[in-house]
C-alpha cells in the first residue's frame, strides 16, 4: 500500500516539474548590460526570464511557450541593441598594407558606426542608421563632390522627434569632415524619424474556476491545484491504514479454550 502511495505521489510532481514548461534559448552571447535590458523589458509584459552565464557572454532563456510574446516585445523595444565596431577595431595593425580605397571605405564604415553606436544612446531611440558619404573628387578636373549625410531613427513613440532633430543635426554635422555648415542643409543632411510600432499584447484568457488566468498558464495551474489535494488525499489515505494496523496490534489476542478430552 505504501509502495503504491508513493510512486503516484512521484510521477504526480513529475507531472508538475514537466508543467513547468521547457526553457529556450532567445539570446546567446550578449554582455550583461543588455541581458539586464532584455529581463527588464520582458518582465514588463509578464515574461520570466533566466540569465546564465556563458564563455562568451550571457545567455537569456523563456519558457518555450512565451518565445513568440518575447521575440516581438523584444524587437518593438529594438533590444538587444546592435553591436557596433569602433574605430580601433576596424583599424587594428594586422600587418597587410590595404589600398587607399580601402582605407577610405574602412573609414566611412567606422564612422558610420560610432555615429550609430552614439545616437543609440540618446533615450527613446531605439535603433540608428548612418549613411556617410565623404568629398570626392569623381575625375581629374571637375569639382569636388561636397560630403553628404542620412540618418535614420527609429524611436519610441513617447518620443516627440523635435526634442532631439537639432541635437542629431548638429552631432552628425561636427563629426563628419566637410560638414560643419550643413546643420540647416537638408539636402546634404537628410534626418528620418519613424516611430516604433508597439506590441499590444492579445493574451488568451481561459476560466479556472471563477478566475480568468492565461490560456498557455492553465495546464501549470491544473497542476498545481491536482497535485496538493492528492497528496493530501494519499496522506490521509496512508494515515488512516496506519491508524488501522495499530488498532489491530493493540488489540487483545483471543483466547483459546482448551477442551479436555
Amino acid at each position: 500500500m505504501y509502495r503504491r502511495l508513493s510512486t503516484l505521489l512521484f510521477f504526480s510532481l513529475a507531472l508538475l516539474l514537466t508543467g513547468c514548461g521547457e526553457s529556450v534559448e532567445l539570446h546567446r552571447n550578449i554582455s550583461e548590460q543588455e541581458a539586464n535590458e532584455v529581463i527588464a523589458e520582458l518582465a514588463d509584459k509578464q515574461i520570466r526570464a533566466q540569465k546564465i552565464p556563458g564563455k562568451d557572454g550571457v545567455a537569456v532563456r523563456v519558457k518555450a511557450s512565451d518565445i513568440n510574446r518575447a521575440v516581438r516585445t523584444l524587437d518593438a523595444a529594438g533590444l538587444p541593441k546592435v553591436a557596433r565596431s569602433t574605430l580601433g577595431e576596424i583599424f587594428r595593425k594586422e600587418g597587410v598594407i590595404s589600398t587607399p580605397l580601402e582605407e577610405r571605405a574602412r573609414y566611412i564604415y567606422a564612422l558610420s558606426q560610432e555615429l550609430e553606436a552614439t545616437l543609440s544612446n540618446i533615450d527613446g531611440v531605439l535603433v540608428a542608421r548612418v549613411h556617410v558619404v565623404l568629398p570626392e573628387r569623381i575625375a581629374p578636373g571637375e569639382p569636388v563632390q561636397p560630403a553628404s549625410a542620412s540618418i535614420f531613427i527609429k524611436h519610441d513613440p513617447r518620443l516627440d522627434p523635435d526634442n532631439i532633430n537639432a541635437r542629431v543635426r548638429r552631432l552628425v554635422a561636427s563629426s563628419i569632415p566637410g560638414m560643419a555648415s550643413a546643420i540647416d542643409n537638408t539636402t546634404k543632411l537628410t534626418v528620418v524619424f519613424v516611430p516604433a510600432t508597439a506590441y499590444i499584447e492579445k493574451q488568451q484568457l481561459a476560466y479556472f474556476g471563477p478566475f480568468l488566468v492565461p490560456e498557455q498558464d492553465l495546464g501549470i495551474w491544473l497542476i498545481s491545484t491536482f497535485v496538493p489535494v492528492l497528496a493530501l488525499l494519499l496522506g490521509a489515505g496512508a494515515w488512516l491504514v496506519w491508524r488501522r494496523r495499530v488498532k489491530l496490534a493493540s488489540a487483545p489476542a483471543p483466547e483459546i479454550a482448551h477442551v479436555n478430552e
